[in-house]
């Protein structure tokens, strides 16, 4: 109780300052969203699962400023023919983004939908408030509760273009909420990219529903800014012999933390979460929080997450795989890796498992350590520049991770994007 109450105050500053989206088919959800927020309050450092990051910049109440900056970053998916859906400090823009009006696929705007008839009622904060168990995850719940804006798209055969979300910031002062719901009918299959900085300060939501034999691959890439604080969150059940593949890449960026929240409830189902993350400063601090329920029989889960630091940077990996009684044959494989490329970075890892089923196959790891001198004195020996053998030992390193992107081109595009902010953070 004492720890509840330290929380009331900032949780009260904070729901004062926002205002809480009221009526159509949203508005019970919204408001089981903030009397459970209210109920658990705010994170604190104290927290288990927030022990290693400090929130104090997700939860003040006031507005956060990052610096607008010239873009030094590579484009990314121009080569690919796309559905673009763009959001300009956090606000749908129709006139930036394509027709909506797809084959195999409905996109609606969150924003707009005031019916109760729509086929989101029964999705919009469902998988969040399942993932509040046995972890709370209040930042999620809030943005639940007072997101404004986000896309509610409905997939029931296989389109042929992926949907890209794509983010642009253009004030400096501006803080956003985005609230994404995807359902995947049975047999449906789609691409969801996302890229681009959202606003100073970010809080997102997708939560995804794959039906049975459908399949739903996801490649974001973010970090643009270079004093963005973000706090995303991925909510996702799974169907009998279905597959969900989510991969982050994360390059800048001030405080960034990436929930993901995966429960495997058909048989024969496969959920691979991946991440690649480079940082280079003592002001970079990057959380990786991973949560895998598995609920079914013969399903596999993977876990790949790769950090290169330097310059005191700060990675963290919270990854945990919890197989309950019943879901016999199940294949759990987790691994969090860190290069740390000096003495002032750090890399803190709490990998867990807890199961309660006997005929599993089921692994985690975490190593940190320097890079390889004697590879690096090979390269060098054959006449390769110490900065670039040092970089071509990095991208070895994660691609690992790189690899979980499915699709050949989209993993071009992520180690182009890796070997761009090589070449310009180099030295």
């Amino acid at each position: 109780m004492a720890d509840l109450a330290l929380k009331q105050t900032p949780t009260e500053a904070m729901i004062g300052s926002l205002a809480l989206p009221v009526g159509g088919w949203s508005d019970t959800a919204r408001k089981d969203a903030l009397a459970r927020l209210q109920g658990m309050g705010l994170p604190q450092r104290r927290d288990e699962y927030w022990k290693y990051t400090r929130p104090d910049t997700l939860i003040q109440p006031e507005p956060v400023s990052a610096a607008l900056r010239g873009s030094d970053d590579v484009a990314l998916f121009d080569q690919i023919d796309r559905i673009k859906i763009v959001f300009v400090d956090g606000v749908y823009d129709a006139d930036a983004s394509d027709d909506l009006a797809q084959e195999g696929i409905t996109i609606d705007r969150l924003a707009d939908m005031p019916t109760d008839l729509h086929w989101a009622r029964d999705l919009y904060g469902t998988l969040e408030k399942n993932g509040q168990t046995p972890v709370a995850r209040p930042l999620a719940a809030l943005n639940t509760a007072f997101a404004p804006d986000g896309m509610l798209i409905r997939v029931t055969g296989k389109p042929s273009k992926p949907v890209n979300f794509i983010y642009r910031r253009r004030t400096e002062i501006a803080d956003a909420m985005l609230h994404h719901c995807i359902k995947l009918d049975a047999g449906a299959e789609m691409t969801l990219l996302e890229n681009g900085p959202v606003a100073a300060r970010f809080n997102g939501v997708l939560e995804v529903e794959v039906g049975d034999q459908a399949a739903f691959h996801h490649v974001r890439a973010q970090g643009r800014d270079h004093e963005q604080r973000a706090a995303t969150h991925i909510f996702t059940r799974l169907g009998t012999e279905s597959a969900f593949k989510s991969f982050t890449l994360t390059a800048n960026g001030m405080m960034t933390r990436n929930e993901c929240v995966i429960e495997l409830t058909g048989d024969d189902a496969a959920a691979h979460v991946a991440g690649a993350c480079v940082g280079d400063g003592a002001d970079f601090h990057h959380d990786d929080t991973v949560f895998v329920t598995h609920d079914a029989v013969n399903c596999e889960s993977r876990q790949v997450f790769k950090k290169v630091l330097r310059n005191g940077a700060t990675g963290v990996f919270q990854g945990k795989i919890l197989v309950k009684e019943g879901a016999q044959k199940t294949d759990g494989y987790q691994i969090s890796q860190s290069l740390l490329l000096d003495g002032d970075s750090q890399f803190l890892a709490k990998p867990e498992l807890e199961i309660y089923a006997d005929d599993v196959a089921c692994s985690h790891g975490s190593t940190s350590g320097a890079i390889d001198e004697d590879a690096l004195f090979y390269l060098q020996s054959r006449g390769v520049p110490a900065a670039k053998a040092t970089d071509l030992l990095t991208l070895a390193f994660l691609a690992e991770a790189v690899a979980e992107v499915e699709d050949e081109t989209l993993r071009d595009e992520m180690t182009g994007r890796l070997t761009s902010w090589l070449e310009r953070h180099a030295g």
